[in-house]
């Protein structure tokens, strides 16, 4: 996960991104990451995800590929953040904070495996 953050931060830094910025795109890759590791690869020992950071003008572009479990982010439950805490779900919010810290997130998956695409443009 840290050569992610690193990857993440170095490309954001030299497009010109906030330091506050930058936070924000390392918790949204991160949370990816760690959604790919825990969901897509349940239990599989030797999965890979390929990453793809780079700047297109004033826009951020993030990828990862995996060829894990599909899973469709519609039918992922927006939290319920007004609930107490001792009330509220287990997990769900990686794609809520996915979502609220990047301008764009899309999802694709077919024959080669599963495409998450987030995009942040520089303010």
């Amino acid at each position: 996960m840290d050569d992610i953050r690193d990857l993440v931060a170095h490309t954001a830094r030299e497009g010109g991104f906030t330091e506050k910025d930058i936070y924000s795109l390392q918790l949204a890759a991160d949370e990816a990451a760690s959604n790919i590791i825990e969901h897509a690869y349940l239990g599989v020992s030797d999965a890979s995800i390929d990453i793809g950071c780079d700047m297109q003008s004033d826009l951020i572009v993030i990828t990862m590929h995996d060829t894990g479990q599909s899973f469709d982010p519609a039918k992922v439950k927006k939290p319920n953040l007004e609930a107490d805490l001792s009330d509220r779900q287990i997990g769900g919010l990686g794609i809520y904070l996915m979502r609220k810290l990047m301008d764009e997130v899309s999802y694709e998956s077919n024959l080669t495996g599963n495409l998450l695409t987030m995009t942040k443009r520089r303010r």
